[in-house]
């Protein structure tokens, strides 16, 4: 059995890895091959192209590079044409991957997107488009479910990926150790992104949050999952310049337990907002795009949803301060930070509502999403 599947980000690379191991356990012959990061590697997943040069995010960054993503996704395509795997999985990254699945399908070859696109939250017209390009969805998220049935999408809800690996209850003290982090003290986690653009935006405003966090606090500590080299070099090049003297440790990937041993965490939106959540942790969540991606989405009114973080769409309330575009300003973000450090009622409402969405999500999704993927092959599990 051949399963293709194509990963564009860290979190992707993440999920598509949980779902590799799944189907692995229930059908021990698969081969997997696509577009894959390191943990889908690690599980043995054959990579066709490195998973970075899908890593665009943004209005204007997707135009700048849209002839080589163009390029690639015929690539792709060919190749697995070529091998006419059983099924093909396409992780998020809905822009890429639904364009190659409805080709694939199209060509008789059955085609799984996990993680739903937001349609329920903006351009609600790609729905259209999904129903050409999938024999499958899995959704993630319970309110999904409902409306892709809706709309006339073939739809499987399996819960979070995450939800299942991350614990109920995560040690900030064992984190600690296990990042070789001083066990006492106020510790902020800064998260500016995984992608490229999200470090050349978010990296100035974190560190200029966190000297003011300083200034106010000079007890805290800092610490900063880096996902691959290049983000770590534009990373360090913006600490030499804007606070050389920061008390800040640099860890290459490890997000998850940088967030288990925070007090505090400052995150750029996208999947970080999730773990966040499911550790239990405080956070504030900021964000910038090209100027004129944001223009673009605000004029049209592109998005539907009143929050951008999923774990305040979760919860139905913004817990989670949210600073975006022109609001990404670290003398705004400082204050946030410090506020929820300060504030022990707020952070035992915290707990205990993230500790109710995790419940929720948690359904060993890998496994139902593998059983699932299987029963469309027509394979008995």
């Amino acid at each position: 059995m051949m399963v293709g599947i194509v990963a564009n980000e860290a979190s992707g690379d993440l999920l598509g890895a949980a779902l590799v191991r799944e189907i692995r356990k229930l059908a021990p012959e698969a081969r997997f091959v696509g577009v894959a990061g390191p943990a889908m590697q690690k599980v043995g997943c054959e990579t066709l192209f490195p998973m970075e040069r899908l890593s665009v995010m943004g209005l204007m960054e997707v135009l700048a590079q849209l002839r080589g993503l163009l390029e690639l996704r015929r690539d792709l395509l060919r190749h697995l044409l070529d091998r006419r795997p059983d099924v093909v999985i396409g992780v998020d990254a809905p822009d890429f991957n639904l364009g190659l699945e409805r080709r694939l399908r199209r060509a008789g070859i059955k085609t799984v997107h996990l993680v739903s696109p937001t349609v329920w939250a903006w351009r609600p017209g790609r729905v259209k488009q999904i129903r050409r390009a999938v024999d499958l969805m899995l959704s993630v998220f319970p309110f999904e479910e409902t409306f892709l049935r809706k709309h006339g999408v073939p739809v499987t809800y399996v819960g979070h990926p995450l939800a299942d690996e991350i614990p109920l209850e995560v040690g900030r003290g064992d984190a600690r150790a296990a990042l070789g982090l001083a066990p006492d003290g106020t510790l902020i986690a800064l998260l500016p992104g995984s992608r490229v653009g999200e470090m050349e935006r978010l990296a100035s405003p974190f560190l200029g949050a966190a000297k003011l966090c300083l200034a106010a606090r000079p007890e805290l500590r800092f610490v900063v999952p880096l996902v691959n080299a290049r983000l770590r070099s534009i990373f360090v090049t913006e600490l030499a310049r804007l606070a050389p003297d920061l008390p800040v440790t640099l860890v290459d990937g490890r997000s998850r337990e940088v967030i288990a041993a925070a007090d505090a965490v400052l995150t750029a939106s996208g999947t970080a907002t999730l773990e966040t959540l499911l550790s239990k942790r405080p956070m504030v969540v900021a964000y910038r795009v090209h100027p004129l991606s944001y223009q673009l989405v605000k004029r049209l009114g592109l998005v539907k949803v009143p929050y951008i973080a999923m774990a305040n769409l979760l919860v139905g309330r913004a817990l989670a301060p949210e600073f975006i575009q022109d609001r990404c300003r670290p003398e705004l973000l400082a204050p946030a930070l410090l506020d929820l450090l300060d504030d022990p009622a707020r952070l035992a409402e915290i707990r205990v509502l993230y500790g109710r969405v995790h419940q929720d999500l948690r359904r060993n999704a890998a496994r139902q999403a593998a059983r699932a993927v299987l029963a469309l092959t027509g394979r008995v599990v």
